[in-house]
């Protein structure tokens, strides 16, 4: 495992299981993308001499993952099976599946708006972004955009940036 100072950090871990960061005292402090695995696990960011995972929870193919700090909510897309889980941060458990798509459509990048309540989230092969509501976990909008991959969102301005 390899860490960096500050919000971001560089790790790998036994059988290549993604992992979200937790710091000791409970704090969230960074997230990584997962690598080929089925699940979250958790440890702390900071403290390079403490880390330690805290919690599994397990998926089919995650692959991107956004967190809404105000909601404690992350957004986990899995990457086969067309759908986002919504992890709840206080219980580490899936409350809700939001299927963005039929399985093929490889849900891949996802980016939290928390002024809005909306999620998106870059669907390669349909080349498309799917637009959910926060409130009702579902799917709102569809906008076509061809070869979407990454996406991001400037809450402040109200504009999300998406590469293709």
């Amino acid at each position: 495992m390899r860490a960096l100072w500050g919000n971001h950090i560089t790790t790998s871990h036994r059988r290549g299981v993604p992992a979200r960061w937790r710091r000791a005292g409970g704090a969230i402090a960074a997230l990584t993308l997962p690598m080929a695995s089925a699940g979250i696990v958790t440890a702390p960011a900071r403290a390079v001499c403490t880390y330690r995972v805290t919690h599994t929870i397990p998926m089919a193919t995650p692959y991107g993952v956004a967190v809404d700090s105000r909601a404690h909510t992350a957004y986990v897309t899995n990457y086969s099976s067309g759908t986002v889980s919504v992890i709840n941060e206080a219980t580490n458990r899936v409350t809700h599946t939001i299927t963005v798509g039929p399985v093929g459509d490889f849900p891949y990048g996802v980016a939290v708006d928390p002024a809005a309540g909306t999620v998106y989230v870059t669907n390669l092969f349909p080349d498309t972004v799917s637009v959910i509501s926060e409130a009702t976990n579902t799917v709102t909008h569809t906008i076509t955009l061809g070869s979407p991959y990454g996406v991001a969102v400037d809450p402040a301005a109200g504009t999300v940036y998406v590469t293709n």
